[in-house]
């Protein structure tokens, strides 16, 4: 790890963890000594960042001098927590873990008064349960539609057949009661959702599609903008869309 990743890293930890923090426990977070913690906290110090506490009693992050301030008035403060509320009740860890990262950067940035709005929201998200089930293959298939990859999936049709094909990945969809990936599909010639409950495995064939994704993606959303008297079905599909 470089010096520059570890520093990173070590702030993004004051940021997020409950402070104060024990140098043990950021050294935890960190993956490094408690005397590198104590050597790199002396040089975030250094460079600006606001740390307060000392050795023995543990650190808090009083003003970050790495992120320029924010300004957002009280909606815009109760849109954010609202929003990432949201995300964090998705059921996808990677999501939840940066909606909890996003928001800890943004209250680093605000003014005290801000930080206290935003801390204490009116508007609040709570689900009683998840409401996606966490799916094995997300980080895989979100990867594979940052980096425009081509993926050879194993998929179950709503008719109980299975297929093997491959798919060019352009976006994961969030339904009302279910995830879909919107994809260029090389064995239809044509775009389709795909339910990803019903992908039973997935691997990048190292097939690249860049820098198609954004032009093909375009054109599948508006493929799907029907008229509004089309309404969409139980799952939140109009009828007319392609799926398997």
């Amino acid at each position: 790890m470089s010096r520059s990743e570890r520093l990173f890293r070590l702030l993004q930890a004051l940021r997020t963890l409950p402070a104060p923090v024990t140098a043990a426990r950021l050294a935890q977070e960190t993956g490094v000594s408690v005397r590198s913690v104590y050597r790199d906290i002396d040089s975030l110090r250094a460079s600006g960042a606001g740390i307060g506490g000392e050795r023995g009693y543990g650190y808090t992050l009083v003003e970050d001098g790495a992120l320029p301030p924010q300004m957002f008035d009280r909606i815009e403060i109760e849109a954010l927590v609202l929003g990432l509320a949201e995300v964090r009740q998705m059921g996808d860890p990677a999501l939840a873990g940066a909606a909890n990262a996003a928001l800890a950067k943004i209250a680093a940035t605000l003014p005290s008064l801000a930080q206290q709005h935003l801390l204490h929201a009116v508007s609040q998200a709570h689900r009683f349960g998840q409401r996606f089930p966490p799916l094995p293959d997300m980080a895989l298939i979100r990867d594979a539609c940052w980096r425009e990859r081509a993926l050879r999936i194993r998929y179950t049709d709503r008719n109980g057949e299975a297929s093997e094909r491959t798919v060019w990945p352009l976006a994961i969809m969030y339904l009302e009661n279910i995830l879909v990936l919107l994809a260029r599909c090389c064995l239809r010639q044509d775009f389709r959702m795909f339910r990803l409950e019903r992908i039973e495995s997935a691997e990048q064939t190292g097939e690249l599609f860049r820098p198609q994704r954004a032009a093909l993606l375009r054109a599948y959303l508006a493929r799907l903008d029907w008229p509004k008297e089309e309404e969409p079905n139980a799952n939140g599909m109009k009828s007319r869309a392609s799926r398997d």
